[in-house]
């Protein structure tokens, strides 16, 4: 029920109060959320950059139409996809699997090949936009253990997209920036934490069939 009560109390935070501070425990707690949360045949095509170098965070701030959130929350995180998923990184994920069961790679060899005729199988459109919707489970979880937490936050889609893959060279990297998760605490000054929660009533979001 923790999950539910947290859920319900947070809100979508537009100022923070930037003279708050999150523990390295508690950063932690939302960073192994994040990494624990599934994916897509358990691949995690994605990366999440902490943006901590306060230059940068101006940067990325302009980017994002001067939303203060990029420059005032605790901690500011980038989810960013990868705009090209190969053989390779399927023998990393292969490589992995093998090391952590403590089995042999040729054991996992029909689920390589699965894997990568699942992914060839896809255009580059396809690809992007497969990876990217894996982005949004991992937000998802970040949400979720902050709130656990009574920690604030705010997902962010509202920013210029080639720009911050400017900033933080992501297109050499075969990455492309996703969404912004900032968390910290809220400002007093931000109405918005006063507003009550509006959600569809229950029996309209669910159908049964």
């Amino acid at each position: 029920m923790k999950v539910v009560e947290g859920l319900k109390w947070r809100y979508a935070v537009k100022k923070f109060d930037s003279t708050r501070k999150l523990t390295q425990d508690q950063i932690n707690y939302v960073k192994e959320a994040i990494n624990f949360i599934p994916s897509s045949y358990g691949l995690q095509p994605y990366k999440v950059l902490e943006i901590s170098d306060p230059a940068i965070r101006e940067q990325l701030k302009e980017a994002a139409y001067g939303q203060t959130q990029l420059t005032d929350a605790a901690h500011l995180f980038v989810f960013a996809n990868f705009t090209e998923f190969g053989p390779d990184k399927v023998d990393d994920f292969i490589n992995l699997t093998s090391n952590i069961n403590d089995m042999p790679k040729e054991s996992s060899e029909a689920y390589r090949n699965t894997l990568n005729n699942m992914i060839s199988s896809m255009t580059q459109q396809q690809l992007s936009v497969w990876t990217a919707k894996q982005v949004y489970i991992a937000l998802g979880s970040m949400l979720a253990a902050a709130s656990e937490l009574e920690i604030d936050s705010a997902a962010m889609e509202g920013f210029d997209k080639d720009r911050f893959d400017q900033i933080l060279k992501l297109k050499e990297k075969g990455l492309a920036s996703a969404v912004i998760g900032a968390i910290g605490y809220r400002s007093a000054e931000d109405a918005n934490q006063f507003l009550k929660k509006v959600r569809k009533p229950m029996d309209q979001l669910f159908e049964k069939v």
